[in-house]
């Protein structure tokens, strides 16, 4: 059995997807952000970077997002191409853009503090340019349809922070400006993967094309 340690609407939300998707058998480890589990000594032997999440397996503790998704989807079948398909090249630059180029920023705009010293606002405002334009690569050079099960996870939490999180003012992003986005999420909240993640996070009955903070029946998200 997979642990995965979480806090809800954090990272360890895509992982918990993946997860349901392929019927993972997994338990959960709650790791409340409001008093900074993250940074205990327990969780840091399990991720010495301190951020969430990070998933216990018979090999040894994994965390990295992007790391786990692609392991898990190397060990359960629908996940994500496997070695030999033909599409699994186009498929991994796409996972590594999201892991690497869209996830980073949005981390810089809802974390500016760490990212300079003094006044944030340059770095909030830089960050909301890169995001949009980070979006609109995904949302004219991406064939959603047929693109693995991971990804659509991976960009659809992303979608569902830039509506909730960060600066308060959030004119800058709106999700009908990405209608091959928005139409890849409106089909994903049937799957019965996100249905469990909803009632596991209380994340509200259109998490993804109708974005509500969550009330989960356990922890915080912030």
């Amino acid at each position: 059995m997979f642990i995965l340690h979480y806090a809800p609407d954090n990272a360890s939300l895509i992982i918990r997807l993946a997860l349901e998707e392929c019927g993972a058998p997994y338990g959960t480890s709650l790791v409340e952000r409001s008093t900074q589990a993250q940074r205990s000594a327990a969780y840091l032997a399990l991720n010495p970077n301190g951020l969430i999440p990070a998933l216990q397996t018979p090999h040894g503790p994994m965390f990295e997002t992007g790391a786990i998704l692609l392991w898990l989807s190397d060990q359960y079948d629908g996940l994500f191409p496997p070695v030999a398909d033909p599409t699994r090249g186009d498929a991994l630059k796409w996972l590594f853009f999201v892991s690497n180029t869209l996830h980073p920023s949005m981390r810089a705009l809802f974390y500016p503090e760490k990212y300079t010293t003094g006044d944030t606002s340059n770095v909030v405002a830089q960050m909301q340019v890169n995001i949009a334009a980070h979006l609109k690569v995904l949302e004219t050079s991406v064939d959603w349809p047929q693109a693995p099960l991971v990804t659509k996870f991976y960009v659809a939490a992303c979608l569902r922070w830039c509506t909730l999180y960060g600066p308060e003012d959030r004119s800058w992003f709106a999700l009908d400006t990405y209608p091959a986005l928005r139409d890849m999420l409106s089909k994903l909240e049937d799957r019965p993967c996100v249905q469990a993640a909803i009632t596991a996070e209380g994340l509200g009955a259109h998490p993804f094309t109708k974005p509500c903070y969550p009330n989960p029946p356990e922890g915080s998200a912030l």
